[in-house]
């Protein structure tokens, strides 16, 4: 094998155990905090830090489980039993086999002199699925307990050295689920070579800028309102999810499942905007822009009028100018991304419908992960010159 794409090789396995390696660091500090909440006496911080880990564990191992039923016979072999596999997921290990399958893969690729299109097609739709698991849980359970976290700082007017740690690791593990994603999706891209770094630097910094003032309006409230940011996250999640049921979402493989994903997206959308459906998305994604926006300022108004209720010693004024400033910045580069950096694809037919049909040179189907395709499909529109011609094979539809 030549020695740039051995190296680009490498570098997915070393990409792959740092993801692992942070996802791990981040359980831990979560841990720690529990631990350090219980041994405080502050029991019920310790609880819902434990509830939130609890929860998003629970949503990944359903993910993960749903995926490997779906998935085509054969495709994972060799691989543990059936009855392994559930006591795997249901002892909450189902996302770091799938890591270390990752990793296993992506390794033996990288040790073959002429690795076939079978391994390599293999490799790139276990990289894609973890992909995807880690941006559930980043924010199933990354963001909130950032939020939490903060609350907690801001009602209490300090941080203790396991709460810094707890801050660090969340932004980097947020920070690094964004890039993977965004790395994943140009993975699906027909022409991979038409997003470059520069995209994946513009997609990184407007999704984290536009997120950080969201993440602070919502600790604010939490802060102040401990006992009602329960029901105003309950209220906005069941528009939001109505939202996304209207949109007409086909992501899972059966009608139960879906509803998994749709709450799972409503939790996204809360926070961030993630684009799940066919059609132009300019309109949704302002509507949701304006809808946060209006939230979140209602959130800091709020605290305007409450403000001595909390401890004076943290300067909240520069917080705030900075949150705007984040916003501002953010929203700037959002646009000169969907403007400038944001590709159009053409989509080949046989790959819009998630079939099997692509043989290797030995004669073997190749696998592809049509989840992400179908994702991809949502993030990158068709060239216009294709748009309004039906093609052959379509069944989910593109933009």
């Amino acid at each position: 094998m030549p020695w740039l794409p051995r190296a680009a090789l490498l570098w997915d396995v070393v990409l792959g155990f740092l993801g692992t390696a942070a996802f791990l660091i981040d359980l831990g500090a979560d841990l720690w905090a529990a631990g350090q909440y219980v041994l405080s006496g502050r029991y019920l911080w310790a609880a819902l830090v434990l509830a939130l880990l609890g929860l998003a564990s629970v949503a990944l191992q359903l993910f993960s489980w749903v995926w490997l039923r779906a998935d085509p016979a054969g495709l994972h072999a060799p691989q543990p039993p059936g009855r392994c596999l559930a006591l795997l997921h249901l002892l909450q290990l189902g996302y770091l086999y799938r890591c270390v399958q990752g990793l296993r893969q992506g390794l033996l690729v990288w040790q073959q002199e002429a690795p076939s299109e079978f391994d390599l097609a293999y490799a790139d739709f276990l990289t894609l699925d973890i992909s995807m698991l880690r941006l559930f849980e980043t924010f199933l359970e990354t963001t909130p307990q950032l939020t939490l976290v903060l609350a907690i700082v801001l009602q209490s007017g300090w941080a203790e050295p396991y709460q810094w740690v707890g801050i660090c690791t969340s932004f980097v593990g947020i920070s690094w689920a964004l890039l993977d994603y965004h790395r994943a999706l140009r993975t699906c891209l027909p022409a991979r070579s038409r997003l470059g770094l520069g995209s994946s630097v513009f997609y990184f910094l407007w999704n984290l800028l536009l997120l950080w003032p969201r993440v602070l309006a919502v600790a604010l409230f939490s802060a102040l309102f401990p006992h009602y940011v329960a029901l105003h996250f309950l209220g906005l999640w069941l528009v939001l999810l109505s939202w996304v049921w209207l949109q007409g979402t086909d992501f899972m493989p059966d009608s139960c499942s879906e509803w998994l994903y749709r709450a799972t997206v409503a939790t996204i959308l809360y926070f961030s905007w993630f684009n799940v459906a066919e059609g132009r998305t300019r309109g949704r994604a302002t509507i949701h822009l304006l809808f946060l926006l209006s939230d979140s300022v209602l959130m800091v108004v709020t605290w305007l009028t409450h403000v001595t209720w909390l401890p004076s010693g943290i300067p909240l004024q520069v917080l705030l100018l900075a949150s705007g400033i984040c916003f501002l910045l953010g929203l700037a580069l959002r646009l000169v991304y969907y403007r400038w950096l944001h590709p159009s694809c053409r989509w080949e037919p046989d790959r819009v419908d998630g079939a099997q049909g692509v043989r290797s040179l030995e004669g073997r189907l190749l696998p592809h992960n049509r989840r992400l395709t179908h994702l991809a499909q949502n993030f990158f529109p068709r060239v216009r010159d294709e748009a309004a011609l039906p093609q052959k094979g379509e069944v989910n539809g593109v933009l």
